[in-house]
């Protein structure tokens, strides 16, 4: 009888997220460690009717996925991202909004022996309230202190636990001690799959001045590969058209050819006067114009000297 209710149970649990993939075009893969069932029941909460949230097994979840990538083959994209402890937040919403709600959902929670840090831990200078028979034991963490009207104060800020450490039975021992609560805990986000791309959720932050800049970099680095190994694409043209016109320029000058573009340049070369006579109408602009720069501070500081205040009072 168990049997069958959990052959049931796993045929309920492949068709719902069959039906998740099928349903949703997009979706948060989350990491859930240390993340209790009370709060998991508050995340389901908050995401109702905006998203919807599910777990299982990574064996049963590669299964599923590997029974549809005839009909949807972008899903083959999610199979290096399942491992570990992780699950899916399923969304029509917009992503931006759904991940504020789900990074709004974390707990504080107390630093455990042996627990990696995702955090820096710094116990601040303080008073610690604790009597003086607790000396010996921040002497074992180097911790220095002094007594104050009978009790212990820490002198200095102490970086305790580096990102990425364990955390030792002392540490761990002397945060709970100081009511230091330094972790919390909730849903991580690890990747972002829409509409079959797989993505970091930094993506998410980016701003469409963002994408434009990216644009332009990547196309200036096609171009530049392209005019290197000579080959002619929409980036490349406009370099190789520039470059062609220098080229029949440099050629008309050296010789006898002339094109309507190149007869000013010739004209120029061979009387470099007119090329000073349309050089001077821009050089006196150029020079007018510091000059009114110049003048605008002036005439400023005149109208501040004449009201008798300055900008704050």
């Amino acid at each position: 009888m168990v049997k069958e209710d959990r052959n049931t149970w796993k045929a309920q649990y492949f068709t719902n997220l069959i039906e998740k993939f099928e349903e949703y075009p997009k979706c948060f893969i989350v990491g859930v460690d240390n993340v209790r069932s009370k709060q998991m029941q508050q995340i389901r909460a908050s995401l109702r009717g905006s998203a919807e949230l599910m777990m299982g097994k990574n064996t049963m979840i590669r299964k599923v996925i590997r029974g549809r990538l005839q009909s949807q083959p972008q899903l083959e994209k999610l199979l290096p991202h399942i491992k570990e402890n992780v699950g899916f937040v399923f969304t029509r919403e917009s992503l931006s909004e759904i991940r504020e709600r789900i990074l709004e959902n974390k707990v504080e929670a107390p630093a455990k022996a042996g627990a990696l840090a995702p955090l820096d831990v710094r116990v601040p200078p303080q008073n610690t309230g604790l009597g003086p028979e607790k000396t010996s034991f921040f002497q074992a963490l180097s911790i220095p202190t002094k007594i104050t009207r009978g009790t212990i104060e820490i002198l200095n800020e102490v970086h305790l636990i580096k990102v990425g450490d364990k955390v030792g039975a002392s540490e761990a021992t002397l945060l709970n001690m100081l009511k230091i609560y330094p972790f919390s805990y909730g849903l991580v986000l690890r990747m972002v799959y829409e509409n079959g791309s797989v993505y970091e959720p930094a993506v998410l932050d980016m701003k469409p001045e963002d994408f434009v800049c990216n644009l332009q970099s990547a196309i200036k680095r096609v171009a530049a590969v392209s005019l290197a190994i000579d080959y002619t694409n929409t980036t490349s043209i406009p370099h190789t058209l520039i470059r062609s016109f220098k080229n029949c320029l440099a050629v008309s000058v050296m010789t006898d050819y002339t094109f309507p573009e190149s007869e000013r340049i010739k004209e120029y070369l061979a009387d470099p006067s007119k090329f000073a006579a349309a050089a001077a109408p821009v050089e006196a602009a150029a020079a007018s114009g510091g000059d009114a720069k110049k003048e605008e501070p002036e005439e400023s500081e005149e109208s501040d000297d004449d009201m008798g205040l300055g900008l704050f009072d």
